[in-house]
C-alpha cells in the first residue's frame, strides 16, 4: 500500500531539535499553621518553633532557601519556603524530613507549585543576553517583598503564529522596563505540575508593583492569558524572625520583635 503524501512528507522531514532542557527546580511551598496551634501555651508552640528553625536551617544548608511571611496578605497561608536546588531529590528529601517530624502535624501546607529554571524562547531588547540565562538569577531572593502567582496561557497563544508572539512579548517586556525596581523570575512546569509557569516579582514597594501589574493588563499577551491565581503577597524575614511573626516564638522575643518593628 502507497503511503499518503502528508505521511511521506512527515517521514523525509528531520526530526525537530529538542528545547533547551530546565535546569535548576525551584518550590514554592505555602504552610498555614493548624488552627490548633493557636490553643498551645507559649512554651509549646516555642518548641514548635524550634523545630522549624531546625527545619529551615537544614534546607539553607542543602539549597537556596528564602523564607516570607503572609500572615496579614491572604486567609489560607502564614509563611512561604522558597527553595532552589539543582537536584529535585534535595527538595523531596526536604519535604520528607518535616513529614516525619513532630511539628508535621501542626502545618497544613495550603498551596505547592514546582517550576525549574530554563531559557527564555524569547529575547529581551532591553538587556542583552539575558534570555541566555538558565538559572537562578544571581541578585535574587533580597528585596523586602516577593510576589508570587502561578499562570498558563491558552491553546489560542500556543497555535498562534511565532511573529505574533514575538510581537507581544517584546510588549509586554517595554511595559517591565518601565519598573527597573521589580525583578522577575519567571520559571517554568511544562509537564511537572498544573500550571505552566510560576511568576516571581521582587521589589522592595508593593504599590509599585501594583501599577506595574495594571500597566501590563492592557498588553496582547494577557488576553491569553488562562489563569493567573492565585496570588501572594509574601514579606521576605530571616528565619529566626519568621518564626515570632507567625506566633511560635518565646513570649520574650515576640516582644523585643515587636519592639524593634514598631508593631
Amino acid at each position: 500500500m502507497s503511503q499518503p503524501p502528508w505521511l511521506k512528507a512527515s517521514l523525509a522531514a528531520p526530526p525537530p531539535q529538542q528545547s533547551p532542557h530546565g535546569k535548576q527546580f525551584v518550590k514554592f511551598n505555602f504552610y498555614k499553621l493548624h488552627h490548633s496551634v493557636r490553643v498551645l501555651d507559649s512554651q509549646e508552640r516555642a518548641d514548635l518553633g524550634t523545630e522549624l528553625v531546625s527545619l529551615l536551617n537544614i534546607s539553607s544548608e542543602k539549597m537556596l532557601t528564602r523564607v516570607y511571611s503572609t500572615v496579614g496578605t491572604r486567609a489560607d497561608t502564614d509563611f512561604l519556603v522558597w527553595q532552589v536546588s539543582d537536584d529535585l531529590e534535595e527538595i523531596m528529601n526536604w519535604q520528607s524530613l518535616l513529614l516525619n517530624n513532630d511539628l508535621s502535624w501542626s502545618l497544613e501546607q495550603s498551596h505547592s507549585f514546582l517550576s525549574m529554571t530554563m531559557r527564555s524562547q524569547y529575547q529581551n531588547q532591553f538587556t542583552d543576553g539575558i534570555e541566555k540565562r538558565d538559572r537562578f538569577r544571581e541578585d535574587g531572593g533580597v528585596n523586602d517583598w516577593l510576589f508570587v502567582y502561578p499562570m498558563a496561557k491558552t491553546k489560542d497563544w500556543y497555535q498562534s503564529s511565532s511573529t505574533f508572539r514575538n510581537k507581544a512579548m517584546a510588549e509586554h517586556i517595554r511595559i517591565g522596563h518601565a519598573y527597573p525596581e521589580i525583578k522577575i523570575n519567571t520559571t517554568y512546569s511544562y509537564g511537572l505540575d498544573d500550571q505552566e509557569f510560576v511568576v516571581a516579582f521582587e521589589g522592595d514597594s508593593p504599590g509599585q508593583f501594583l501599577a506595574l501589574v495594571r500597566d501590563l493588563r492592557v498588553s496582547d499577551s494577557t488576553y491569553f492569558t488562562d489563569f493567573d491565581t492565585p496570588m501572594f503577597t509574601c514579606r521576605r524575614m530571616e528565619i529566626n524572625h519568621l518564626i515570632n511573626h507567625i506566633g511560635l516564638g518565646s513570649s520574650n522575643t515576640i516582644s523585643e520583635d515587636a519592639k524593634n518593628t514598631g508593631e
